[in-house]
């Protein structure tokens, strides 16, 4: 992957890669396995540019994990470009492998996909940028480098969720209230003074006697937080069994990543991705 510049005034290049966010990291690597060119000759990054230089910047290849085996199931894909790829994910898969799943993960999933569909003359490691938790579906983004992965966190992406939790809430409201490990478990999350602030929003959409269709907006990004303060407000998403919300026909958690909307970081114009959320709205009108 190569970036093209043309100079407008002077500037040592190593000030000019910075102020365009490239990190430490992938300057490093750049100097190390990468190329820095001007005028189609190499240079280092004390060069000192000058008004209608060209400069080109060439990444380095990146080598996957080994813990990574790519693998040749379906993915839906949402969006596609050649900096970046957003998928849909389902229920029960894991974004990125783990103790108890160590592999067919979504970025096992992506990571075939961009690699072994087609006939590439180099190989793409994909970044996760927007993490779910397993049972939770919806919209996840990867970047195709690690250097696209830091631009992006220089962004900020508005995630909008959908969510079917029991009982009538109020209209709109938001909850603020601390999220912490649960001291007896590796797993589950609590609300404890001594935890991470954690913010959470939500309009209701609507709701009956027995449950609520709810809109989600996260100002923070702790682990399970929606689960978590959802349970804290007496209203437990239904189907979630690891936060009270147990339901004898569903055996996941109603919550889905419905919306993302963010700057690009290369073509600097507005993404937006929209999944309907017909599942979420079947289970809420299938409880009562």
């Amino acid at each position: 992957m190569k970036f093209v510049y043309h100079i407008h005034s002077e500037e040592m290049l190593k000030t000019f890669l910075q102020r365009h966010n490239y990190s430490k990291k992938t300057i490093s690597a750049i100097k190390r396995d990468g190329a820095l060119i001007i005028n189609r000759q190499p240079v280092t990054v004390r060069y000192m540019l000058k008004k209608d230089d060209q400069l080109i910047v060439k990444l380095p290849e990146e080598v996957p994990s080994t813990y990574l085996r790519p693998s040749n199931k379906h993915i839906e894909i949402l969006y596609e470009d050649t900096y970046l790829i957003i998928v849909s994910k389902p229920v029960h898969l894991n974004c990125a492998p783990s103790r108890e799943h160590p592999h067919d993960s979504l970025i096992e999933r992506v990571m075939y996909y961009l690699n072994h569909s087609t006939n590439k003359v180099q190989y793409v490691v994909p970044h996760i940028v927007t993490r779910l938790d397993r049972n939770t579906t919806g919209i996840v983004i990867f970047t195709k480098h690690g250097h696209l992965h830091h631009l992006m966190s220089t962004f900020e992406i508005d995630k909008r969720y959908i969510c079917v939790c029991y009982g009538k809430t109020k209209e709109q409201s938001m909850i603020e209230a601390p999220i912490g490990r649960n001291k007896d478990s590796i797993i589950t999350r609590c609300i404890t003074p001594s935890g991470k602030h954690a913010k959470t929003e939500y309009k209701t959409l609507s709701s009956h006697h027995s449950a609520s269709l709810c809109e989600v907006k996260l100002h923070t990004g702790r682990t399970h937080q929606i689960r978590v303060h959802f349970k804290h407000i007496g209203h437990p998403l239904i189907g979630d069994d690891l936060y009270d919300g147990f339901h004898p026909r569903i055996q996941t958690q109603s919550l889905q990543c419905y919306k993302v909307k963010f700057r690009h970081p290369i073509y600097n114009k507005e993404i937006e991705i929209i999944l309907d959320y017909k599942n979420l709205e079947k289970i809420y009108q299938s409880v009562n």
